[in-house]
């Protein structure tokens, strides 16, 4: 990529994307002493507010109806750390030339700028136009499904990555009857690997969620509401409530032209420098080599969102002196009573459960080994251990030292 060049001493940072990396590096930026000019552009109408909730407790039954959650109000942003608010106006262009973000109704220069758009749902072609069909991304999405679950009777869930099954929890904790309808063979393999991906799942059937996998939606169908989910091998699900989880695509078209190397999202060097002079990348929509697990990678997860935010915009006011990003990644996923909770990467030589039995236990922990080194671990309820690990991987600890440290844990608990 070359090195970035620097642009003297930047006096405007603009940051697209009012999400949580966006406001990350708007922060990192009033903290790292910059006093120039902060615009903070973003698609939807709010300030940066949390999106994990959205699927988990802000849909679980409650005698309240929950406030969306935001992370700052608009006056701390605006007056106390100085920030010019485009908020419902989304970028439509960069030129990259003329140091010039487009949007709608005019253009705002920069001498720094940190991509932080996200991703978008993924959308069927299907279901348009009958109440009862939602997807489940911005705080609207999250209010309608609320709103629907309160007097669903019958949900199905397409899709069943976590999203899509932490929707499905919310749903069964009302008493309702839910089906997770999944394409692959076997859900989450690619957050945590085929052995352990079938695992998690079991955890549906447990709490009396259907869960059909390896099959397609051939259609879904209804008069002015839903009614059913038809799949591929001709079986239908009634249904009055349908949620599509079907994943997400980077928020990247609007960089069309703009010479920022776009490849399964925005492709960046270790810092998080697009190669484009000026421009770095944070959270999902960022592609970049992580030393730490020594994959490229781009990660829809809270933490790396929070943690890239901040140093992109570090590297973007001072080029020069710009860090390597790299981490352990972590993500946690809440299904009905169990935490599920991952470090480190799923793709791995061999998957060995050190604790506990999969399917069976409330318990269990599984590590993952790539060549003779420890890369990730996987546990169901093991709040107590999972940093532990991730440690471990920061540090590059070995497959025998992990082992070690795991029948040590397991010979404790024996003994308590």
């Amino acid at each position: 990529m070359g090195s970035p060049s620097s642009a003297g001493n930047p006096r405007s940072l603009v940051v697209v994307g009012a999400s949580l990396a966006g406001l990350r590096a708007v922060e990192a930026a009033r903290r790292a002493g910059f006093d120039g000019r902060i615009t903070l552009i973003g698609a939807e109408a709010h300030v940066p507010y949390d999106r994990p909730p959205l699927s988990k407790a802000f849909l679980e039954p409650a005698d309240e109806e929950p406030s969306p959650p935001y992370f700052r109000d608009k006056q701390l942003l605006e007056n106390e750390l100085g920030v010019e608010l485009v908020l419902g106006s989304p970028a439509t262009g960069l030129d990259a030339e003329n140091k010039r973000v487009l949007i709608d109704d005019g253009e705002i220069g920069y001498d720094a700028l940190v991509i932080a758009t996200g991703c978008a749902p993924r959308t069927i072609p299907m279901g348009e136009g009958l109440a009862g069909v939602h997807a489940l991304r911005t705080v609207e999405d999250a209010m309608a499904v609320r709103k629907a679950l309160s007097h669903s009777t019958r949900t199905v869930v397409i899709g069943g990555g976590f999203i899509g099954s932490e929707v499905a929890s919310a749903a069964r904790l009302r008493g309702g009857e839910v089906t997770v309808v999944e394409a692959l063979p076997t859900p989450l393999v690619r957050a945590a690997g085929a052995q352990m991906g079938s695992a998690i799942a079991s955890l549906h059937e447990r709490n009396g969620t259907s869960l059909r996998c390896g099959h397609g939606v051939r259609s879904i169908e209804g008069d002015d509401r839903v009614q059913r989910v038809v799949l591929d091998d001709g079986s239908s699900i009634d249904a009055d409530l349908v949620v599509v989880g079907v994943g997400v695509t980077p928020a990247t078209k609007w960089l069309a032209g703009s010479g920022v190397l776009i490849d399964d999202g925005v492709r960046c060097d270790e810092t998080l420098w697009t190669g484009v002079p000026g421009v770095y990348a944070a959270g999902d929509v960022a592609n970049w080599p992580n030393a730490v697990i020594g994959e490229r990678q781009r990660m829809e997860n809270w933490t790396a969102a929070a943690e890239q935010g901040a140093t992109a915009a570090r590297n973007a006011l001072d080029p020069e002196n710009a860090k390597p990003y790299g981490t352990a990644p972590y993500f946690w996923s809440d299904w009905y009573d169990v935490r599920i909770q991952f470090v480190g990467s799923p793709n791995a030589d061999e998957v060995r459960v050190v604790a506990g039995e999969p399917g069976v236990s409330d318990q269990w922990v599984a590590l993952y080994r790539r060549g003779d080194r420890l890369i990730g671990a996987l546990t169901v309820n093991g709040q107590s251990v999972i940093m532990k690990y991730r440690v471990m991987i920061t540090k590059g600890a070995s497959w025998d030292d992990a082992l070690a440290f795991a029948e040590k844990r397991k010979s404790a608990a024996a003994a308590r």
